[in-house]
């Protein structure tokens, strides 16, 4: 999705075109701000990505902004992380109307840089697998994703230009995809997640939402406080190599073809391109992942389950059913096994190379029970290597199907910089 709006529809600009304008005398942060409750009011009966909006607290906030990278530009935060004057009901009953009374890290951060607390977008109970009622833009009939379901909507539907999220298995990569965005999950630790409600403490990331990678990267890198993150420059990767992931028999077949047409654009570009397996090994990472997620949900929730069981969902709580008789010592492998193919994809990746497959197994499912399958981000997540979802084209519904980019870890200024690259020679 590419930034076509002009100051006359403020809303449909991307991050940093909204910026440049404004600082250019050409737009001022109200009107912004005006232009995106404007178009909430006008969709989000039909889209639903908020759980919290008050239109006169960012009203009230817009004269007071800090100077700083992102100049007024209004931001969604997922309805899992604290902020001092929202409630943050983490999706459940349990937290409804509770008021934190104090930001979260990354929404300390982002209001430090000048940016705009516009609202709390929708998740999924605990960010973990139980829907909210948030539809795609595309078509309402369909799933936008999850757990980020309403900030990527949101984005998706120029309610806002950012938005942040959070990946414990797949919840950015995936609604990225689904609703047509860039979705940006940094290496594990990028930005902190002090203040946003855990999970699973050795897989959540805090991520973002935008509709171009240079907007996502300006916003991840505005958090986290990473200069080289937040304005990298287009560059071509050494070598693109194509993965077909974990379970790759449950892509569709446009999904696959949108991967293998990313390809030739490298190749046709110059860049060497690849199709080489992974090790095989990589198959049992995916159960690895999904036994860390639910072993530590269930610890990370347990004040939430002694005494507000039944204020979980009924999914939720079989889940945690599933492990409770799990022994340490099976974690304690699942945890070993993660730190060892940490160690090893460090030096399968070298320097400027990039890894290409699916972000999802194809387009958004029809539903709204349900979110849709992270298959393709979980061996990613539990590696902690930093990923990024692109817009690639559509599927047989009509509905946008993306890319995934996969970099090294700490090196998410070299995987920006590649996917700025072909972000232009993709007309993006």
């Amino acid at each position: 999705m590419t930034d076509t709006g002009t100051v006359s529809d403020p809303a449909r600009l991307g991050a940093r075109a909204a910026r440049d304008a404004i600082r250019a005398g050409r737009l001022a942060p109200g009107e912004l701000l005006e232009a995106c409750l404007s178009r909430i009011a006008a969709r989000d009966d039909t889209v639903r990505a908020w759980h919290f909006l008050d239109p006169a607290l960012p009203r009230a906030a817009v004269s007071g902004l800090a100077a700083g990278v992102l100049e007024g530009l209004p931001v969604g935060v997922k309805d899992i992380t604290a902020t001092a004057d929202m409630p943050t009901a983490c999706g459940s009953p349990i937290y409804r109307g509770h008021v934190p009374g104090r930001d979260a890290a990354c929404v300390a951060a982002l209001r430090a840089a000048g940016g705009l607390v516009m609202g709390k977008t929708a998740t999924t109970e605990f960010a973990a697998y139980t829907p909210t009622e948030t539809r795609n833009p595309h078509d309402p009939a369909h799933t936008p994703g999850g757990s980020s379901s309403g900030s990527a909507a949101a984005v998706a539907d120029f309610q806002v230009p950012l938005a942040t999220g959070t990946q414990t298995a797949g919840s950015v990569i995936r609604p990225a995809s689904f609703c047509g965005v860039v979705g940006l999950k940094p290496t594990f630790g990028t930005v902190d997640y002090a203040g946003t409600h855990g999970f699973a403490a050795s897989l959540d990331t805090l991520g973002v939402f935008a509709r171009s990678a240079g907007d996502a990267a300006l916003f991840a890198g505005a958090m986290a406080g990473w200069e080289a993150l937040t304005d990298p420059a287009p560059e071509a990767p050494r070598r693109v190599r194509i993965i077909r992931a974990p379970h790759w028999g449950q892509v569709s077949a446009e999904s696959e073809a949108l991967v293998e047409t990313a390809a030739r654009l490298f190749a046709d570009h110059g860049v060497t391109v690849t199709d080489t397996p992974l090790p095989a090994a990589f198959e049992d990472l995916l159960a690895a992942q999904e036994l860390i997620q639910i072993y530590e949900g269930r610890r990370a929730l347990a004040w939430e389950r002694h005494t507000h069981g039944d204020k979980l969902s009924e999914g939720l709580r079989g889940h945690f059913d599933r492990v409770a008789a799990v022994p340490f010592t099976e974690y304690r492998a699942a945890r070993q096994a993660q730190a060892l193919w940490q160690q090893r994809i460090d030096g399968m990746m070298a320097p400027g190379e990039v890894w290409l497959t699916a972000a999802a197994p194809g387009e958004a499912p029809e539903g709204l029970g349900a979110t849709g399958d992270p298959v393709f981000s979980r061996v990613w997540t539990l590696l902690h290597v930093p990923c990024i979802a692109l817009p690639m084209g559509r599927g047989p519904k009509g509905l946008p199907i993306g890319i995934q980019l996969i970099g090294p870890r700490w090196r998410d200024p070299d995987l920006i910089a590649a996917a700025l690259w072909f972000e232009e020679r993709r007309g993006a």
